[in-house]
């Protein structure tokens, strides 16, 4: 499948009416005990995938670029789709347990995997000396936080001093 195919694999109007919940981790290492997470996912029977890295991604030091956790081995994701809104609470608890099955081996996440996490999912995706640099620059063209509707870094403006 093409990168271009699998961007579009569910860009249809039945894909975008469903209800999803997702979440993710990035695995440094993928030992026994992690396969047997894997495997059980808590006890829930969502949707679990892994992800390769290395390669390209582990060729550009982690300081040159926003995006982080480059020595990652793996990138673990859960999700779960649904029409009916009366299964929210289920369906959304499921991929929370299948995602806890696996935090005991995560070590940071993507940050476009982050779904409900606020600022302490934004502290995972980075390092704090990241972080430190993308909030200098939030403050520079973004004092305002005009561009808020993301996974957020607040401006050192608007954080609690």
């Amino acid at each position: 499948m093409s990168y271009l195919d699998l961007q579009r694999r569910e860009d249809t109007v039945e894909r975008h009416s469903l209800r999803r919940y997702s979440k993710g981790h990035y695995l440094q290492q993928f030992p026994d005990e992690a396969i047997e997470a894997f495997v059980h996912r808590g006890g829930s029977r969502v949707g679990v995938g892994l992800q390769a890295y290395g390669g390209a991604i582990a060729d550009v030091p982690d300081e040159d670029a926003a995006f982080s956790h480059r020595a990652t081995l793996f990138e673990f994701g859960t999700g779960t789709t649904w029409t009916d809104p009366a299964s929210d609470a289920v369906r959304t608890a499921a991929a929370r347990r299948s995602a806890a099955a696996m935090a005991p081996f995560a070590h940071g996440v993507y940050v476009n995997a982050l779904s409900d996490e606020g600022a302490d999912g934004v502290r995972r995706a980075y390092s704090p000396e990241k972080l430190a640099r993308l909030i200098a620059l939030k403050d520079v063209y973004d004092p305002h936080n005009v561009f808020h509707l993301n996974q957020n870094i607040q401006p050192s403006t608007g954080r609690d001093q």
